[in-house]
């Protein structure tokens, strides 16, 4: 299926050039963190020009890649950012005309590195979970991630782009009838979506947002609105108290080491007594509970289905593995958005839905 001969940390360690790495937040820090793992040596850190104000980071002052041009001739960029503004992406691939630019993939959370090595040990069911998939883009694109996770190549990422409107118009298709469940609500923004590509009609909105400040903000949006329930709350395989970290904004998230009490409740309990026909869940690295705590659900009404792939390492095989064993007659796609890296990974399946209702709300005209 796929045969890499050195994968991104292999090859950085056979680097007679130096590396640089290019951004200072969570997700450099983890790419420096693998990289002193594997003895690779780091030899700088850039920014932006904008955001160069001579600060530190780990140890190196931040500099401009103007800068660094000119105390190395030819290094090796790794992206330790991500983005998916199209001005940022266009910035990096301008980058990589210049110089040699690689993308070090790790997990948003969990500490799983997609190498050699793991791709190995799950071999059979990254196999698997490929054949489950109903149509040849989505072969396509899991095949150009797994790659792109394994080489850091660019190219491998970009080639699969397809923006978010397609899965949309050629996959989900939402109807005037549709009740809608959001797993990550946030401020509002794809419930905003949902009722653009719905004309404002849909027969009910149920919403969760454990973040209590963003929670506000999401009521402040569409707390008016007609059948619409919303709940500051996280989403789980049952219905109990977890420790919750909200110090990071959009990534806010259940944690061992959270500071904050946080009530979860699961999708059985949500809609035990009533029909749900389109769920979306993007919930900082809970889907898989998410999920499992949506069995009976998935069964009775198989909803439609858009979920986020890419905040676990083992998303990619073990969400449309997961969503088989609970419905075999899912139809399961897989889509890449723009985003570098591959963070913008979904996956969208269709059911057969058991019941259809009548429109009953309206947002807006």
């Amino acid at each position: 299926m796929i045969k890499v001969q050195n994968d991104v940390w292999e090859r950085l360690a056979l680097e007679d050039r130096p590396v640089i790495i290019y951004g200072t937040g969570n997700g450099a820090d983890k790419i420096i963190d693998e990289l002193n793992k594997r003895s690779i040596k780091l030899r700088g850190v850039m920014a932006s020009d904008d955001f160069v104000r001579g600060q530190s980071f780990r140890g190196f002052t931040v500099k401009r890649l103007s800068e660094l041009e000119r105390d190395f001739a030819d290094p090796v960029i790794i992206i330790g950012f991500g983005s998916q503004r199209p001005e940022v992406i266009e910035n990096i691939l301008s980058l990589a005309k210049r110089h040699t630019v690689l993308c070090a993939d790790v997990p948003v959370y969990g500490n799983d590195i997609f190498d050699r090595a793991y791709f190995a040990a799950h071999e059979h069911e990254i196999r698997e979970a490929c054949d489950l998939l109903a149509d040849e883009q989505s072969k396509r694109v899991f095949r150009s991630v797994i790659e792109f996770r394994l080489t850091g190549g660019l190219d491998r990422l970009t080639s699969c782009f397809t923006p978010k409107e397609e899965a949309f118009e050629n996959i989900l298709r939402l109807g005037t009838d549709e009740s809608y469940l959001d797993l990550g609500a946030y401020r509002g923004d794809t419930i905003e979506s949902f009722l653009m590509r719905t004309g404002g009609n849909y027969r009910h909105i149920t919403a969760l947002e454990p973040d209590r400040k963003t929670y506000l903000k999401l009521r402040q949006y569409a707390g008016g609105f007609p059948d619409v329930q919303l709940f500051n709350m996280g989403i789980w395989d049952s219905d109990t108290d977890l420790s919750f970290e909200s110090s990071l904004g959009r990534g806010s998230s259940i944690a061992d080491t959270g500071k904050q009490a946080l009530s979860v409740t699961c999708i059985d309990t949500l809609y035990r007594k009533r029909p749900v026909t389109f769920i979306k869940a993007d919930v900082e690295g809970a889907e898989e509970r998410a999920i499992n705590g949506g069995r009976l659900v998935l069964q009775r009404d198989r909803p439609k289905l858009d979920i986020a792939l890419y905040h676990r390492t083992r998303d990619i095989f073990a969400l449309p593995l997961l969503i088989h064993s609970i419905v075999p007659e899912y139809k399961i796609f897989m889509r890449q958005h723009p985003h570098i890296p591959a963070w913008d990974l979904d996956l969208y399946a269709l059911g057969a839905a058991s019941c259809r209702s009548r429109v009953r709300g309206k947002a807006f005209s």
